[in-house]
């Protein structure tokens, strides 16, 4: 796959579509780093307001859409996710990614505002900016399968017993060698990356991958708004801080915390 298009799978295996309960106002899209896949953020659902709608992109390779054609470029993940979000939406669309995530939020959110279904707000998580290089490449065609599991296993979110079980590691390696590939090379030109939404960066203070230093050029590809936030941790550094990172998000969601969350100031 390296032009775009694709034959699309059924729509509910490429966007998951988790809805709280009562009236929808908000939809919050979010979309996985590299090798990760659906399942990681969907206990997110518990922690959002009722009134936001979660939707969770997966990529090829994994889950239902194991059996599809690995990615080989930006276009193979943010394009089926763009084109699989329901019709019914509600107009209020919030894009996260986390890692690569955020690259493939950034293409997601492009798509969308050429389509005519322009997101309200942009989220990146723990990524350089789109025109910069990649300043931690893990070269994957370089290293054999227990390199690139020391190399997952050191930038930390991924559950150690699968890398671990050789039936299971197996199974996800490819898609994960796919990813890495594809954040290794991925750069938009400068004077391509833009969206008209507002932009809020947020990362750890001790990410080894993405150096703090460089959140605040998210600022670079927006003039509607810009927020950066850095909270204690590493590349995953809401997996420690979960209820000052959703404190975060409700703030651009517009949205009453859930409950057990702390307030935007006490996050803050």
């Amino acid at each position: 796959m390296t032009d775009g298009t694709f034959p699309l799978p059924n729509a509910d295996d490429i966007v998951w579509d988790l809805p709280g309960d009562g009236p929808q106002r908000t939809a919050l899209l979010v979309l996985p780093h590299a090798g990760g896949n659906a399942h990681a953020y969907s206990d997110w659902r518990d922690r959002l307001p009722a009134g936001v709608r979660l939707l969770i992109g997966q990529y090829p390779g994994r889950g239902a859409r194991y059996a599809e054609e690995l990615p080989t470029t930006i276009a193979d993940l943010a394009g089926p996710v763009a084109a699989a979000l329901p019709d019914d939406l509600p107009e209020d669309l919030v894009v996260l990614g986390h890692s690569m995530g955020s690259l493939v939020a950034f293409e997601v959110v492009r798509r969308l505002a050429a389509s005519g279904r322009p997101a309200r707000a942009l989220v990146a998580s723990a990524c350089r900016a789109p025109f910069l290089p990649n300043p931690s490449a893990v070269y994957p065609e370089r290293l054999d399968d227990d390199q690139l599991v020391a190399a997952i296993k050191e930038r930390g979110g991924t559950d150690d017993g699968i890398l671990d079980e050789p039936e299971l590691r197996e199974i996800v390696i490819p898609s994960i060698r796919a990813d890495f590939a594809i954040d290794d090379v991925y750069r938009c030109a400068a004077d391509e990356a833009s969206v008209d939404c507002p932009v809020t960066v947020i990362g750890g203070d001790a990410d080894p991958v993405v150096p703090v230093t460089a959140l605040g050029r998210w600022a670079e590809i927006t003039t509607a708004g810009f927020a950066e936030h850095v909270l204690p941790g590493g590349h995953f550094y809401f997996q420690q801080q979960l209820p000052a990172f959703f404190a975060l998000l409700d703030t651009v969601l517009g949205a009453a915390p859930a409950p057990g969350a702390l307030t935007a100031s006490a996050a803050a």
